[in-house]
């Protein structure tokens, strides 16, 4: 009896893709749980601002790394196996960096996660690519950073509390234990392709797209960066996103507790609904951009919204609290703009090549929090004048200042960057 060819529901779908968002949100989780865990990790492993930038930042080192790797295997392995790898190692990493004796073992805990969550990202808009129909395809992008604010709301004041309780130790071996069970989640339930279960694929081709089999990691890398969108929607995300990470995955609780007299669980809370906001600006830039059939205007608009909210909220000395959370609500709203980038980038090259312009995207939106939190961090530490309280180094107002005016730099290159980019008009590009 022939089967009857259809397209797959858009609940097994979903449910696919949610799969490899699991890992997603596991990877921001761990990507920002060090910005409530600043005191007893400089305690614990004796760092200064400097040094704790670098452990933080050792994440996206590996994580950056990976990107284009991850988008050529992603290519030709296929998501389910780079997925299920991711996870393990993830989980081999959390438990490295939960018993870390010194900052070394620390370092090379928060190496393994970054360079096995890496895969995340980049695994889900394969699995969309295939799995999801073509208007899905930037609501996806946005849905995914939408779940990875899920993973780093919970890095936020539900980790803070958990820490205060059992120490950030045991919450970390329970991570690992979690990240084990998405591994094998994925092995068993995820399928690189709907043909795999019978239906008809919005892949191309699902067995072999166009030029695939050819390239070498060198020379997938060297033709993406022949179409000219590529070099600048990879410069452009990392002010973006460097500047929400920067602030609220590691700078952002200290700053509020020394310069605005709040608890860390309320510091935490404000940092939380920057991301919040961030989630829910992805999903809503992603559909207007694929309603409107355009990626430029909006991606333009949303950077030139941040750099006036950053510029008031760390310009501007003793704002009132209800003024401040406002304006980072607003700011991180206007931040997920940056999901534009992905179908953006897609578009730009032939359709091939999807999986490793997604991970050059991929790594310029990692490029910023890499550079700007060990940098923040060194401007700390230049401009500290040697006040210590319970063991951690306290930094002046000035201090802070100088050390967010780098992230206000690289936001503003983005602002301009982007009015050198070509428009796709949401359509595949054709050669």
């Amino acid at each position: 009896m022939i089967q009857t060819v259809n397209q797959p529901p858009l609940r097994l779908s979903w449910m696919i893709w949610g799969l490899g968002a699991l890992l997603y949100l596991i990877g921001f989780y761990q990507r920002v749980a060090p910005g409530v865990m600043t005191a007893e990790l400089m305690v614990d492993f004796s760092l200064s601002a400097t040094a704790l930038g670098n452990l933080s930042a050792f994440y996206f080192y590996s994580y950056v790394a990976m990107q284009v790797p991850t988008g050529l295997l992603a290519d030709h392995w296929g998501p389910r196996r780079l997925l299920t790898l991711g996870a393990a190692v993830a989980a081999v990493g959390t438990l490295v960096f939960a018993f870390a004796a010194d900052v070394w073992w620390a370092g090379f805990g928060r190496l393994l996660i970054g360079a096995s969550v890496a895969v995340a990202f980049v695994g889900m808009l394969k699995l969309a690519g295939h799995w999801l129909p073509k208007k899905q395809y930037a609501l996806a992008s946005g849905m995914a950073l939408f779940c990875g604010i899920v993973g780093a709301v919970f890095a936020g004041v539900p980790l803070r509390l958990l820490v205060d309780a059992v120490g950030w130790r045991n919450v970390m071996v329970a991570s690992a234990l979690v990240t084990f069970a998405v591994a094998l989640a994925i092995w068993w339930l995820v399928r690189d392709d709907p043909s795999e279960k019978g239906y008809q694929s919005y892949a191309l081709d699902p067995k072999v797209e166009p030029g695939a089999g050819g390239s070498s990691v060198l020379g997938g890398i060297r033709e993406v960066f022949r179409y000219s969108n590529t070099w600048l929607l990879y410069l452009i995300p990392g002010g973006v996103v460097g500047a929400v990470l920067t602030f609220a995955g590691l700078w952002g609780v200290p700053f509020l507790t020394t310069h605005y007299g709040l608890q860390k669980t309320e510091a935490a809370a404000i940092c939380s609904a920057l991301l919040v906001a961030w989630a829910v600006g992805g999903p809503v830039f992603g559909w207007l951009s694929d309603h409107l059939g355009h990626r430029k205007p909006l991606y333009a608009v949303g950077c030139v919204v941040q750099m006036a909210g950053w510029s008031l909220v760390l310009l501007v000395p003793a704002l009132p609290v209800w003024l401040l959370i406002a304006l980072l609500i607003v700011t991180g709203f206007f931040a997920g703009n940056m999901i534009i980038g992905f179908a953006y980038g897609r578009e730009s090259v032939p359709s091939y090549l999807s999986g490793t312009v997604s991970g050059v995207v991929n790594m310029g939106v990692m490029m910023g929090p890499m550079l700007l939190q060990p940098a923040v961090g060194w401007m700390l530490d230049q401009l500290w004048t040697g006040q210590v309280v319970a063991g951690v180094r306290q930094y002046s107002l000035e201090a802070y200042r100088g050390g967010f005016l780098l992230m206000l730099a690289w936001l503003g290159l983005s602002t301009v960057l982007i009015f050198f980019t070509r428009e796709t008009h949401c359509q595949q590009y054709r050669c």
